[in-house]
Formats: C-alpha cells, structure tokens, sequence
C-alpha cells in the first residue's frame, strides 16, 4: 500500500489516452482511414469511455457534446490514487488543443508550485488543490494562476500507465547507465541499463527518477523522451483487434468531463491532421517559506506573463500556425516539439 501511494505520475502519463485514440490511428492512417475510424473504432471509443465521463459539478453541463472543430483548453492531470478513487495530482498540464491544424500546446506546472488554492482562501502547493477539493478545485486554481479558461479537465492515474505500457508489449528507452533510486526519503528501485524493452513499472520509475543531477529539467527531458517511444510504439501496433483491449484499460483508469461522443470526434479530426505537440515548463525557483520552512516552486513572474501570453494566442482560432510557438528562444530553451509524423 505505501509503495502505491508513493508511485509518481510522469508528465506524459496523462496523455496516455490522447496516445491511444490519435497516435495509434494516425500513424496507421493508411490501413484505417477517417472511414474505417467510423466502421471499427467509434464505437468501441464511446462505450470504453462511458464509465470515465465526470462533469465538473461546480459547472454547467452543455445540453448537447461540445463541438470541437475551435481552439479549447484542457487540464490533464496525472493522479496517485487506485482506479476512480480521488488522489493528489502529481502532474498538472494546460493543454490547449487545436484539432483543425493539429497542434498541441503542453504547458507543465511544477506539482509544488506556490498558487492561490481557490476555495480554500490560501497559498499552498498546487498539487494539494486536488487533494482538497478534486478536479473542480484543481481546475480553478489552475485558471487562476494562468489567469486563462479551462474547458476541460482529464486525469488518468499510475494504473493505467502502467497497464497500457505493457499492453503494448513494453517499450524502448535510452537507458545507457543504470538508474538507481536510493535516497532516504525516495522510493527505492532500480532501472536496469540497455535492455531492449522496458515494462509499465521501469518506464514509470525511468521518468519520475529524482536524484540526478538535473533535477526538474532532466525529468522533463525524460518525461518528452517516453512520450516520443510511447507513440512510437503505438505506431508500430499494426494488429487493429488489439486496439479495443487497450482502450478498455485507459476506460478504467481515465476520467474527463469530455464527453465520449466528443473524444470520438477529436480523436477522427487528428486521424485526417496528425498533431504536432510543443511544451514548455514554467521557469521558477525553489524556496523555503513559512512558519514550517516548507520547500515551495516559486514561479518566474515574467516567464508567468510570457505564457498566459502564449496561451491566449493558441487559442484564438485566428493565429496562423507559423504564430504557435512557445515563450523564449527555441534555440535556448528547454522546450521540445514531437511530431507525430516523426514519431511514425
């Protein structure tokens, strides 16, 4: 039980639903085309999603599904807890997704990050917003910090990224040196260097791995890497009638107040555009503070600016795609693009 609870979500892990309904299909585009999405997934689609569709209850429920031809935002959020069981979000990510011309903006939110926790009428980790008050209050202190709408929330916890990981049949990793997680206050484990696959439970241990020398920037590093092998991996899954069986097990460990309905026709409009993800991770500093010396992400003010910035532009449909780039020099920056094309 405490090992479960001190398992951490990567990054990538959250978008390990996005992976399966538009990684896989597209880049088998030519034996599915939009047209075979309809006649063998759709419906698989709707009905393994049924269970995982949550509205926020502090929020009206749109009569109909939403359209999702625009611009929209959404929170993912990777949580440790058991299946449909509330958890803290170790991962928040502001995605704005643009399903015409395919890109995706990922902004990372450092899980210790100081925030006003809307609801709660003080500053504390953002992590512990969920913790609180769930997505509702995650959602809402997410919003305040970017100072920008968000209009949709998902989460997928630890049990599904490591179930569909090894659905998959495990996955390739750049591991040149063995990993090696020993810390007095850290989960220990190692990840053994230079095999040819790795299970669900490496790669987890592979991307939230905290004593090297790197620190959050390293980890992100290795967060984008897995997400690359993992679409990689889902391109190379030819065996369609595998397919249903692996959305099964993101079912059961994914909730969204995105609508079944709605995830099929996103997932159909990426079929025809293929995606392009570019991410960025808020620039800030580690502090103690307060009466109890608590460790606290503190964020970069301009860097904060420079983001809500970014994020305004991506979601107005009118920015031309050249216009979708991400704060600072790409040159400097930390900051990666994936293309699923590449990817393929």
């Amino acid at each position: 039980m405490k090992k479960h609870r001190r398992l951490k979500i990567a990054v990538v892990s959250t978008v390990m639903a996005l992976i399966v309904l538009v990684g896989v299909g597209y880049a088998n585009r030519g034996a599915l085309s939009a047209l075979g999405y309809d006649w063998f997934l759709s419906d698989k689609v709707e009905k393994s999603f049924a269970g995982s569709y949550k509205p926020l209850t502090n929020r009206p429920t749109a009569s109909e599904p939403p359209q999702v031809e625009d611009p929209f935002s959404m929170l993912l959020m990777g949580v440790d807890a058991r299946a449909r069981e509330r958890g803290r979000s170790d991962t928040l990510i502001y995605t704005v997704v643009r399903p015409k011309d395919g890109n995706v903006l990922m902004i990372s939110i450092p899980r210790d990050t100081y925030a006003d926790i809307v609801g709660k009428d003080k500053m504390d980790k953002i992590t512990h917003a969920y913790a609180f008050g769930g997505p509702e209050m995650a959602v809402d202190s997410v919003e305040k910090l970017l100072e920008a709408k968000i209009d949709h929330y998902a989460s997928i916890n630890f049990q599904g990224f490591i179930k569909v990981v090894d659905k998959l049949g495990g996955i390739h990793l750049p591991i040149g040196k063995d990993i090696v997680n020993k810390g007095a206050d850290h989960e220990k484990f190692t990840v053994k260097a230079n095999k040819d696959s790795y299970s669900g439970v490496e790669a987890l241990n592979y991307v939230r791995y905290r004593e090297d020398a790197g620190g959050d920037m390293s980890r992100t590093e290795r967060n984008r890497v897995f997400l690359e092998e993992l679409v990689h991996k889902a391109a190379s899954l030819k065996q369609w009638n595998n397919i249903p069986e692996v959305l099964d097990i993101v079912g059961d460990n994914f909730i969204t107040d995105l609508p079944p309905a709605s995830m099929s026709d996103l997932a159909k409009q990426f079929l025809q555009t293929g995606q392009n993800i570019q991410s960025y991770t808020l620039k800030g500093d580690g502090k103690r503070m307060g009466r109890q010396n608590l460790w606290y992400f503190v964020t970069d003010e301009d860097d904060l600016n420079q983001v809500r910035t970014t994020v305004a532009a991506w979601l107005n449909p009118e920015t031309p795609e050249d216009q979708l780039t991400v704060p600072g020099d790409p040159d400097e920056s930390t900051d990666k693009k994936t293309s699923n094309n590449q990817a393929a």
